[in-house]
């Protein structure tokens, strides 16, 4: 598998294609995420990429090597959304007709935005992999050359320019931290970086309930898992590909996971303190970073890798985020059932400092006396010390909390 590693030669070669086609996405340094921290932290903004994620620069590097002939065929794909997109601009960049496998539940807004760019789109299926099978099947019928989402050298060395422009940017970088789906992105970046720098560690990160790659390195083998489970679904891929592990293997120092709260929390974190919309794929190594793993050499640079998120999911997201930092609080509550109680605790709240969200009020309930209703609340609060302080007040008050 050595001989089919990519080389830095490969990844010079597709950044001088890209030439005019991706962007040389900003590098941004951030004071309050390097407080929180605890280190100095800089945000490659690749989610600022043309189609909002890293993808076209591994698409483009593949379709613009496809022969006439390969090309008069057309290219097929399989994606929950960022590679559709990618594969989609550079098949119409290059005039190639492009098809487009996507399960039937993929979010709106990278649907439409794959049909913006040209290509058909198939949706089909629960699942990725359902959706990779028809590709499969369709590709086998029609003749046409299918731009795999990961495992091909072409793609790889696509995605590795961004480690190029890493390695420009910040010259005495210590660490790269790299959300992991497939692999590819991080087996791209990984070449490039220790082929001109192998002291840098490169860090890659999984959401703990999609996490392949574990397994598969203490293997030596791509595992499939049985079942995935996270928001971050542009990193849910159950089986790494053999080329992007054999990649991983060689260049990479460590791979870490981490939970949906942290996840959640970084990208609320990058809204409010960054002024930048990430997807919670894109924000998987910021979470990483956040949770202060203590191989991490500074500065870190943290590639947020993509930025199509569909707002209700952002929104959900957001509260989640904010219930993890104490911004958020939901209880119960028992009230005697008569006129003006409501009120009263209410003004508890208010008093407490306390925004309310939202109220029920409910007379029914196997717990409940004859003369009692529950109310479920709602808060705005301001920190864990906040809502600690909310709670005593209420219970000083003889509201029972739970």
């Amino acid at each position: 598998m050595g001989s089919d590693l990519i080389s830095v030669d490969d990844v010079v070669a597709a950044a001088q294609r890209l030439v005019g086609v991706a962007q040389h996405t900003p590098l941004e340094p951030s004071r309050a995420l390097s407080r929180l921290a605890g280190m100095r932290t800089l945000l490659k903004c690749e989610h600022l990429q043309r189609t909002g994620s890293f993808k076209i620069r591994g698409a483009y590097n593949r379709i613009a090597q496809l022969t006439p002939a390969e090309r008069a065929c057309g290219v097929s794909c399989a994606s929950a959304g960022n590679h559709a997109q990618g594969v989609a601009l550079s098949a119409q960049l290059l005039d190639v007709r492009a098809t487009v496998f996507m399960p039937a539940g993929a979010p709106l807004p990278k649907v439409e935005a794959t049909r913006g760019y040209g290509a058909d789109v198939v949706l089909t299926g629960d699942s990725f992999d359902d959706a990779f099978a028809a590709a499969q099947e369709w590709t086998a019928e029609h003749g046409a050359v299918f731009v795999h989402p990961f495992d091909h050298r072409d793609i790889i060395a696509g995605q590795g320019t961004l480690g190029l422009e890493i390695l420009a940017d910040v010259p005495d970088a210590g660490t790269v931290v790299v959300p992991i789906g497939g692999g590819g992105l991080i087996a791209g970046i990984a070449a490039a970086v220790k082929s001109r720098r192998p002291e840098i560690r490169v860090v890659g990160v999984e959401a703990a309930g999609a996490a392949a790659f574990p397994a598969s390195l203490a293997a030596g083998r791509p595992r499939t898992l049985e079942t995935m489970a996270t928001i971050a679904d542009g990193i849910a891929v159950k089986t790494p590909g053999e080329l992007t592990l054999a990649h991983v293997q060689a260049y990479v120092d460590e791979v870490v996971t981490v939970s949906e709260e942290a996840i959640a929390r970084a990208v609320l974190l990058l809204v409010e303190r960054a002024k930048q919309v990430v997807e919670p794929s894109g924000a998987a190594g910021l979470a990483a970073v956040l949770e202060g793993h203590p191989t991490l050499v500074e500065p870190v640079v943290v590639v947020l890798g993509g930025g199509n998120v569909d707002p209700l999911l952002l929104v959900r997201i957001i509260q989640s985020g904010m219930f993890e930092e104490g911004r958020y609080l939901m209880l119960r509550t028992r009230l005697a059932d008569q006129p003006g109680a409501l009120s009263c605790l209410l003004a508890v709240l208010a008093d407490a400092g306390a925004n309310i969200v939202a109220v029920e009020h409910h007379r029914l309930g196997t717990r409940l006396g004859v003369q009692e209703v529950e109310v479920a609340l709602e808060l705005e609060t301001r920190g864990p010390e906040h809502i600690r302080s909310v709670v005593d007040t209420l219970r000083r008050n003889d509201y029972p909390v739970s």
